[in-house]
């Protein structure tokens, strides 16, 4: 049974959060993108990823930090890049959209909300409104992915191949030391910050999943088969590890839902 509870009175302040937005041929969505997160964020970071259409023309008089890829390194890399420079700027933690149009930037406020009253937790803004609209094969492997994901983590982990999310300093710091893996590296900064004791809190967000949308760089059979062979042998190393199977399986997640 999944609890929505209402957040509990802050706890400390995200005084210095950095936007940071992985793109690859966005050319139809990343302006809109990038213009709302500035509505909401004064420094925002676009990492393109060697994108081949007009993806950096189109933002180039935004007021934002750009980094372009001589050509595509994967959205790892490229987050990675995008946390190496906000470490730079001095950032207390990093706000991640995705620049296909698929997170809105008014759920940012929402995520450090949550954030300040959970500190030294990963924020995921989980899909959980209009679940309706994700498509068939994309609900199945998302759900795949969190199963395994939980058990690793030993947390019952809502959504967690959402790439909207607010990581805290110490996460980022971390991100940067692990491998840059494909769609694996984001269920391993959850595996690796549980193993250092550092828990995710859930921020109910839209799916959105428009017509003319271009098609997702997310393949949910093959890399969710990337992400359940890691998981598996991490797994298999640390003996099956029954205890965090137990507490994903047994205790809550928390999903809160900021005003």
């Amino acid at each position: 049974m999944v609890e929505v509870r209402d957040a509990p009175a802050a706890k400390t302040t995200v005084t210095n959060a950095v936007v940071v937005i992985p793109a690859l041929n966005e050319e139809r969505a990343i302006r809109n993108v990038v213009s709302e997160a500035l509505t909401r964020c004064a420094q925002v970071i676009v990492v393109d990823d060697g994108s081949s259409d007009r993806t950096s023309e189109v933002i180039a008089d935004l007021a934002i930090e750009r980094i372009r890829h001589p050509q595509p390194l994967g959205k790892a890399r490229a987050l990675q890049d995008g946390f190496r420079r906000a470490v730079e700027l001095n950032c207390d933690g990093v706000l991640t959209m995705d620049g296909d149009g698929q997170h809105a930037a008014a759920d940012l406020p929402r995520l450090l909300a949550a954030a300040a009253q959970y500190p030294q937790h990963i924020v995921i803004g989980a899909r959980l409104r209009g679940r309706e609209n994700t498509p068939g094969k994309n609900r199945f492997g998302n759900q795949q992915a969190d199963f395994w994901v939980s058990w690793a983590c030993g947390q019952c982990v809502v959504d967690s191949q959402s790439g909207q999310r607010y990581y805290p300093r110490a996460v980022v710091e971390l991100a940067l030391q692990l491998p840059n893996d494909g769609f694996v590296f984001e269920s391993e900064i959850l595996i690796e910050a549980a193993r250092r004791g550092i828990r995710t809190v859930s921020v109910p967000i839209e799916s959105r999943y428009q017509d003319d949308r271009r098609a997702s760089h997310f393949r949910p059979l093959r890399d969710v088969a990337r992400i359940t062979r890691m998981i598996a042998w991490r797994l298999l190393r640390g003996g099956l590890m029954p205890a965090n199977y137990w507490r994903a399986r047994t205790v809550p997640p928390i999903i809160v839902d900021p005003a």
